[in-house]
């Protein structure tokens, strides 16, 4: 497959050129999967999404101004792409009951940068799509994609402080889960030997 140009790449996807439009999903295809199956319920769910994304990239390319990054702009498109999933009317009841279901605590686990270290992504992304969706996405976006809680409380229409206890949600359940996976390879390696 030929080597083309950021400039190439534009001016291809601005004609419909079949051929660049592949090559540039081909070449974005992994990068923009796993963000779509950090919001995705599914594998399945994220591939949808990506294709969503990557249509909406196609059909809106003229709307790229030469301002920032190219792949930062089709990044931006890939998240709203999976924002727009979850809002939903199914996703957003099932927000608004696991918020009404789950009491407040908090928790002071901390997990060792080794054991965050030995965790695959895919194994991390595994653990993020068993999180209810609101918190998944709140998660997401604070730490993958560098929305403040400002920005997340305006695209998502709840307050700042549900923001930040999402994130702590998310934190301390993943924690938990690394955790436990960890504790599960153990001793697995010990039944091993």
């Amino acid at each position: 497959m030929p080597a083309y140009s950021e400039e190439e790449i534009i001016a291809g996807c601005r004609k419909k050129n079949r051929a660049i439009q592949e090559h540039l999903y081909k070449t974005y295809y992994s990068m923009f999967l796993k963000v779509c199956a950090r919001y995705a319920k599914s594998m399945q769910d994220a591939e949808q999404l990506l294709n969503d994304g990557f249509l909406k990239i196609f059909t809106q390319i003229d709307g790229f101004k030469n301002a920032g990054s190219f792949p930062g702009w089709m990044q931006r498109i890939m998240v709203n792409t999976c924002l727009d999933y979850l809002r939903g009317s199914a996703l957003k009841e099932e927000m608004v009951m696991h918020m009404k279901s789950i009491p407040a605590e908090e928790s002071n686990i901390s997990v060792g940068n080794e054991a965050i270290e030995n965790i695959e992504f895919r194994e991390l992304v595994k653990i993020i799509q068993l999180l209810p969706a609101m918190t998944r996405t709140v998660f997401n976006l604070y730490v993958f994609d560098g929305y403040n809680h400002k920005e997340i409380s305006e695209q998502l229409s709840i307050s700042e402080g549900t923001s930040h206890w999402h994130v702590h949600q998310a934190r301390t359940t993943l924690q938990k889960k690394i955790i436990k996976s960890e504790q599960q390879k153990v001793t697995y390696e010990a039944k091993r030997i």
